[in-house]
C-alpha cells in the first residue's frame, strides 16, 4: 500500500530509539527512510557483540541503511549530495554535534532550501539544560516521572519502558509531518526541535493536580490514581497473578458492587460516590482484593468487562508478545535476527491504521545493506563506489 509520505525521501541519522523510532513512523506511514549509520554502526549495535541486538529491530523496520563517514570530507560531500535530493533529516545527536561537523541546519538548507531538518535531543535547542548529556533514565529522573513512580514507603523507580525516548520519537515524526504540511504551503523547509524533558511534563498532570491541591511529596501512590480521586484503581493480587480494577463511575461502582454480591456497597456512605471511595481507598482496596484474590485474572477481566468496568490482567512478556490483540492489529511481527539471538525476534509494527489498513513491516537492514544502491541512485559507478570503500568513506 502507499501511505501518506509516499515519496517524501528521508535521510535518518538517529541513533538508540528516539531519532530511530521517528524513522520508523515515518517509514511506516509510506516514506523512504535510508538509515545512515557511521563505520561500525549507530551506538545500539554496541549492546551486542555481533552488532544486532534486538532492540535494534524495534525501530529499525522498512528502512533502507547505508554506512557513512561524517568525519571525513569525502563523507561530507556524498552526504551533502543526498541532502540535496532528500526532503527530511533526522539526528538526535547533542545540540551542536552536526554544526560541528559542518552540516547543521544552517549548512544543510544552503544545499536544499525546501530541507526539513528534524533534531531530537534530551532538553532542546536551548534552555540552561540544554548542553547536558541525557539518556531515558536522567529524563525520567529530572522529568518528574522516577518521583511519582514507586511505592509511598519506597525510593524513586524509573518506568520500566523507554517512555521518555519514545514520547520524544512520537513528537519529532508529528513535527515533521506538520513542517512537510506547511512546506507544501509555503514552498520553505523548516527546523524541527523537540526535546524529550518537555515532551515528559504533560504526563504529570494527575500528580501536579494531587500537589495543588495540598498533598505532600513524594507524591509516589504504587499503582493507585496518581491524583488520589479514583477507587478502586490498583493492581490486586489474584490466584495467578495480578489485575487491575478501575471505577471512573458510580454506575461501574454499582455493576462491581453486585458483581462482587455486595450490593449494598453502592448505597453505603462511605462508598456511594467517588469522592467518598478515594476518601476511603484502603477500605475499597481490601474488599476489591477479598474478591479476586480465589479467581484467576482473565476470568476477572472477561468479567468485568462485560459489565463495563475497566479491567485487564496485568501480562507477562511472554503473554504480551503472544497476545491476541496485538496479533490482530498487526503489532507482532517476527523476524529473523541477524545476529546471535536465537529464533524469531516479535517486532512491532506501526500502530497507525489508515482507512482500515496498516502498513506491511519488512525486516529492519543489515549494517550497510543498501550503501551501494543508495549511492548508484546519485550516479555513482561501481568503480567510483569501490574507491570510496578503500578510502573508509562507506562500507
Amino acid at each position: 500500500m502507499d501511505g501518506p509520505l509516499d515519496g517524501v525521501r528521508v535521510l535518518d541519522l538517529g541513533q538508540i530509539f528516539m531519532g530511530p523510532y521517528c524513522g520508523f513512523v515515518l517509514a511506516g506511514l509510506g516514506a523512504d527512510v535510508v538509515k545512515i549509520e557511521p563505520p561500525g554502526g549507530e551506538t545500539i549495535r554496541s549492546r551486542d557483540d555481533d552488532g544486532y541486538p534486538p532492540a535494534y529491530y524495534f525501530y529499525n523496520s522498512n528502512k533502507r541503511d547505508v554506512v557513512l563517514d561524517l568525519k571525513s570530507a569525502d563523507g561530507k560531500e556524498l552526504f551533502r549530495e543526498l541532502v540535496a535530493q532528500a526532503d527530511v533529516v533526522i539526528e538526535n545527536f547533542r545540540p551542536g554535534t552536526m554544526d560541528r561537523l559542518g552540516l547543521g541546519y544552517e549548512e544543510l538548507v544552503d544545499v536544499n532550501p525546501e530541507l526539513v531538518y528534524a533534531h531530537g535531543s534530551g532538553y532542546g535547542e536551548y534552555g540552561p539544560y540544554t548542553d547536558d548529556p541525557a539518556m531515558d533514565l536522567a529524563i525520567q529522573a529530572r522529568g518528574g516521572v522516577m518521583t511519582t513512580t514507586g511505592f509511598p514507603d519506597g525510593p524513586p523507580i524509573r518506568a520500566g519502558p523507554g517512555v521518555a525516548d519514545i514520547l520524544g520519537g512520537i513528537h519529532l515524526a508529528t513535527g515533521v509531518i506538520g513542517a512537510l504540511y506547511e512546506r507544501d504551503r509555503t514552498g520553505e523547509g523548516s527546523y524541527v526541535d523537540v526535546g524529550m524533558f518537555d515532551c515528559v511534563y504533560p504526563t504529570l498532570a494527575s500528580p501536579v493536580t494531587a500537589h495543588l491541591r495540598g498533598a505532600e511529596e513524594p507524591l509516589r501512590f504504587g499503582n493507585r490514581h496518581a491524583g488520589g480521586s479514583l477507587a478502586p484503581y490498583n493492581a490486586y493480587e489474584t490466584a495467578d497473578g495480578y489485575v487491575v480494577v478501575i471505577c471512573v463511575t458510580d454506575e461501574q461502582w454499582t455493576h462491581l458492587a453486585d458483581e462482587m454480591g455486595e450490593s449494598w456497597l453502592s448505597e453505603d456512605d462511605r462508598f456511594a460516590t467517588k469522592v467518598a471511595r478515594a476518601n476511603h481507598v484502603d477500605q475499597v482496596d481490601e474488599l476489591v482484593q477479598a474478591w479476586v484474590e480465589k479467581r484467576e485474572k482473565d476470568a476477572v477481566a472477561e468479567r468485568l468487562n462485560e459489565r463495563g468496568i475497566p479491567c485487564a490482567p496485568v501480562q507477562t512478556l511472554d503473554e504480551i508478545t503472544s497476545d491476541p490483540q496485538l496479533h490482530a492489529r498487526g503489532m507482532i511481527n517476527h523476524v529473523e535476527s541477524d545476529g546471535s539471538v536465537d529464533g524469531e525476534i516479535p517486532a512491532p509494527g506501526v500502530p497507525i491504521h489508515l482507512d482500515g489498513e496498516r502498513p506491511p513491516i519488512s525486516k529492519a537492514p543489515r549494517l550497510g545493506e543498501h550503501t551501494d544502491e543508495v549511492f548508484r541512485e546519485l550516479g555513482y559507478s561501481r568503480t567510483a563506489l569501490k574507491e570510496f570503500r578503500t578510502r573508509d568513506v562507506i562500507e
